[in-house]
């Protein structure tokens, strides 16, 4: 486990949310759901500076009250699932 990792997941808990919450996906009439632990692990795969982007964007998201950690993991969640989605794609 990463330090950003750690930090990630230490941070829902201080603000009282459940790491193993889920977000559901529609695409193309299947719903895909992704828990908050996964999204944060699977970013923890990347480059040590991607980590501290993920995570300063997650403290961010934390202050900006409007935006809340619900919708950064739904946005986040929608990057992975598009990622996905064009590694998949054949040109």
């Amino acid at each position: 486990m990463s330090k950003a990792s750690d930090a990630c997941k230490k941070i829902l808990l201080e603000e009282s949310v459940d790491s193993l919450s889920s977000i559901d996906y529609e695409i193309n009439g299947e719903v895909h759901s992704l828990t908050f632990e996964y999204i944060i692990d699977t970013y923890m795969k990347a480059s040590d500076e991607s980590q501290l982007v993920f995570l300063a964007a997650l403290q961010k998201a934390v202050k900006a009250k409007d935006m809340g950690i619900d919708k950064f993991f739904e946005g986040m969640g929608q990057l992975l699932l598009m990622t996905h989605l064009s590694d998949k794609i054949e040109v």
